[in-house]
């Protein structure tokens, strides 16, 4: 019996990666030509993992229960703002643990009610903070009913491997 080519080349392509501690994985006839916002998988090698809260457009330390001035200052009725504003977020609390944003393996983005072009909204302004490192971390991009205010747009958790 011959095996399909399709099924019997399963040796992954996998890209140079922004971490040490994990590689980019890619199927073997991965085209380099078709725009991806995303890797599609991630194998870690070593490091620790870094679950991170879910962050909103809120600052990281914000008043609990919520101030309605923080909220109608923050939460204005923007998806990108929304998103920029919780990638900060992201960015600052990744940082404080002593890593950087290429140690992010996976993002988690739920979004509220949600929009034609809305996902490629939120993975515009997400991949910009991967950019500089020539990188894509896995994602999760899900619209939901609501979140935890009305105002809000988005809520994104992250997770990363770092030393």
């Amino acid at each position: 019996m011959q095996i399909p080519a399709s099924i019997a080349q399963t040796t992954p392509v996998v890209d140079a990666s922004p971490s040490k501690h994990f590689e980019i994985i890619h199927h073997p006839n991965y085209d380099k030509n078709v725009f991806m916002p995303f890797s599609p998988a991630i194998k870690i090698n070593s490091g620790k993992i870094l679950w991170l809260a879910g962050g909103t457009a809120l600052p990281v330390y914000h008043d609990h229960p919520h101030n309605r001035d923080e909220l109608q200052k923050y939460m204005v009725n923007d998806l990108e703002t929304q998103v920029r504003q919780a990638m900060n977020g992201i960015k600052q609390t990744v940082e404080a643990a002593g890593g950087s944003m290429k140690d992010v393996v996976h993002l988690f983005i739920y979004r509220a009610r949600p929009r034609m072009g809305d996902i490629g909204k939120a993975s515009f302004v997400v991949n910009e903070y991967f950019q500089p490192f020539n990188y894509k971390p896995t994602t999760t991009n899900i619209a939901v009913l609501e979140l935890g205010e009305p105002e809000q747009l988005v809520e994104i958790q992250a997770f990363a491997v770092i030393d």
